[in-house]
């Protein structure tokens, strides 16, 4: 597609640009947040939004489905939503012959509307579907035409009626950012530009194909050893049991991350790296992935709650 690697990550950085501008023409603010669904797609990760109500997290979604290109479904998580009605169903066809009819699961971009609301059999459907790229019904194995990304959201306030996400599938996920509400300058913004009848016409700005070949490319990246150790110790500071667990760790933290928060350091590293025109990442770049990719995986026990130790302090503290 390019001459070089290097070539290609200069176009990418291009893309980046003109994306993050079609995005702002219809969400205003959240551009940290814009970023790293943006660096989970291009890593190949899955990411969980968490926010309450109403902050346009499934209009985020919406707009970055349109300018990639990609074809989008979203599914609206309830308590009796079965497996089937993701996945798809066989049904018999005139002939008397059984003919599977595909689900919303077959598309590129995912949109899981509060996937906690769901019971964990169809969290399981999920689950394996993000894992293995393909969803097995009926005996038969069907494969997920790529680029298949999953972005979930989660309403952090009402825990009533729900099912919370096993740690397996939480780690599924490469990123967890939190939607935070908007300044007064960005709501502003936002009342004027949706109370009018203003309509906004996006341009497809990254085809399916050129998100697979930047993929690829953002895996070759080269790595420096100091840079994979330096993920690999961090990752280790975050387990209460190992030697290198500072005091905060073993103070508040009951469970650290496991192995696969390493790869993502890197990968997303590798991400941040090439989203800013460097063509190897550094240390700066592991550790602005850090938090998203941490914050669902350490597990914090009743005297960081009873201290009001959040997570985020005690990433920062090790960071």
């Amino acid at each position: 597609m390019y001459n070089s690697d290097a070539e290609g990550i200069d176009a990418l950085v291009t893309k980046y640009k003109i994306l993050n501008q079609e995005i702002g023409k219809v969400i205003i603010g959240q551009e940290e947040v814009v970023k790293k669904v943006l660096i989970s797609i291009f890593s190949k990760g899955h990411c969980l939004l968490v926010g309450v109500p109403g902050l346009a997290k499934t209009l985020l979604v919406n707009t970055i489905a349109d300018v990639l290109g990609l074809s989008f479904n979203r599914i609206q998580f309830t308590p009796d939503l079965m497996p089937s009605d993701i996945i798809g169903a066989e049904i018999l066809d005139d002939s008397r012959n059984f003919k599977f009819i595909k689900g919303p699961l077959f598309s590129n971009i995912i949109l899981a509307d509060e996937i906690n609301r769901t019971p964990p059999k169809t969290q399981a459907a999920l689950l394996e579907a993000m894992q293995e790229r393909s969803v097995t019904t009926a005996g038969q194995n069907f494969k997920l035409e790529a680029p298949f990304f999953v972005l979930a959201t989660q309403n952090p306030i009402e825990q009533e009626g729900t099912y919370p996400l096993p740690e397996a599938q939480l780690d599924r996920f490469m990123f967890n950012v939190w939607v935070d509400y908007p300044t007064y300058e960005e709501e502003l913004a936002i009342v004027k530009a949706t109370t009018s009848n203003k309509k906004t016409d996006l341009k497809m700005v990254v085809t399916g194909e050129e998100i697979i070949y930047f993929q690829n490319l953002i895996r070759k990246m080269p790595v420096a050893d100091n840079v994979v150790e330096y993920a690999v110790k961090l990752n280790l500071k975050t387990r209460p049991n190992t030697p290198d667990a500072p005091d905060v760790i073993k103070k508040f933290v009951t469970w650290g991350a496991g192995p696969r928060a390493s790869q993502y350091l890197i990968i997303g590293a590798k991400c941040h790296a090439a989203l800013n025109g460097k063509y190897s990442p550094d240390i700066e770049d592991v550790k602005a992935v850090a938090e998203p990719i941490l914050r669902h995986r350490l597990v914090r026990n009743y005297m960081a709650e009873a201290e009001g130790y959040t997570i985020e302090k005690i990433i920062d503290s090790i960071l």
